[in-house]
């Protein structure tokens, strides 16, 4: 498929986010890597390539490019038209029940499903759920494991959003995301972190570990709420409720209306981060990505350090997609 790349949308660990279109004219997203540096995201592509289901981002496709005289990875996925939960939180401030219960179904829907294919995701926080017009959508598997075989593989993931067994080491499989399932319930519910007064990833990790203490769980939430919640975060992975369990909870059954998007083309990444820092950041060797991708949404080296200084601040306006100069061909027809 013949492609060109747009805007920069956002910036991850390992990558950079950006709109792209097709020669048909569709819209998604590409995420993409120096070739050499692109270990994580090869693996995020080999899983997400065997994925469907609608309450998982989708898979295009993947290539390898020459930019600025550099193989580019790039890994070809759906575009959502709402950010990512992490933005909406930015925006909304706390969400109401009605709203948390519409996406924690579908997020356990994702995971049941991810779950019974023996992939645990490793990394569920608000900043990797995405938002279309149906609802949410998990993304970012670069963090994932594909069952007994990757056991053994480092621990990663955002410290805020680990469970105990896995800050301090032992595991990280399907209980984990549960952990991190319930945290993200309190993010949504609270607009913010499941840890307050924490910035150091150490000092995360210990008092996650070590402390036998728990997330705590808002009393404005509703009984069956806070019971599906407290299912979630129970410190002994054994006693954690599974998602086909939680399917099942009372605070599922209840009916939650479709929540309204407005629909439009984001400047919001689809792996948003908007939000540094340890809460937010994976536990990865952070992979240096070319500059060469960059600079691309840039007319000079000034205005890129002036973009990357507050980008976390001050997003980007949204693409003039009516603009051809705002394209830049990745293959063309004619090219051998």
């Amino acid at each position: 498929m013949d492609w060109s790349r747009g805007t920069i949308i956002g910036r991850g660990s390992y990558a950079v986010v950006s709109s792209a279109t097709s020669d048909s004219g569709d819209i998604f997203a590409v995420k993409s890597a120096d070739l050499s540096l692109s270990h994580s995201l090869q693996k995020e592509q080999r899983i997400l390539s065997v994925l469907s289901h609608p309450y998982i981002v989708g898979y295009i496709g993947h290539d390898i490019t020459m930019e600025n005289h550099e193989l580019v990875y790039n890994l070809l996925m759906e575009l959502l038209p709402g950010g990512s939960l992490a933005d909406e939180i930015l925006r909304r401030g706390r969400l109401e029940e009605s709203v948390i219960g519409y996406y924690t179904r579908q997020i356990l829907e994702g995971l049941n499903y991810i779950h019974s294919i023996g992939i645990s995701h490793c990394d569920i926080k608000g900043e990797n759920i995405l938002i279309g017009e149906d609802g949410v959508k998990i993304s970012d598997f670069g963090c994932a494991k594909l069952g007994q075989e990757e056991v053994d593989q480092p621990i990663a993931g955002t410290p805020m959003f680990m469970a105990p067994e896995t800050a301090c080491g032992k595991e990280q499989g399907f209980p984990s995301d549960i952990w991190a399932l319930g945290c993200t319930i309190i993010e949504m519910a609270t607009g913010r972190p499941p840890w307050l007064n924490m910035t150091d990833p150490v000092s995360v990790l210990y008092k996650i570990a070590f402390s036998g203490e728990l997330p705590v769980i808002p009393d404005y939430l509703s009984c069956k709420a806070r019971d599906f919640v407290s299912k979630c975060l129970s410190r002994d992975p054994k006693e954690r409720w599974t998602a086909t369990e939680l399917l099942r909870h009372p605070f599922m059954d209840v009916e939650f209306g479709k929540v309204s998007v407005n629909v439009k083309l984001p400047w919001n990444s689809p792996t948003s981060i908007l939000d540094e820092g340890v809460w937010s950041g994976t536990v990865e060797e952070e992979e240096e990505v070319s500059e060469n991708l960059a600079g691309e949404c840039s007319s000079s080296p000034a205005d890129r350090i002036r973009r990357l200084c507050l980008f976390s601040r001050q997003p980007p306006p949204p693409p003039d997609w009516r603009r051809e100069e705002s394209w830049f061909i990745i293959r063309d027809h004619n090219s051998t």
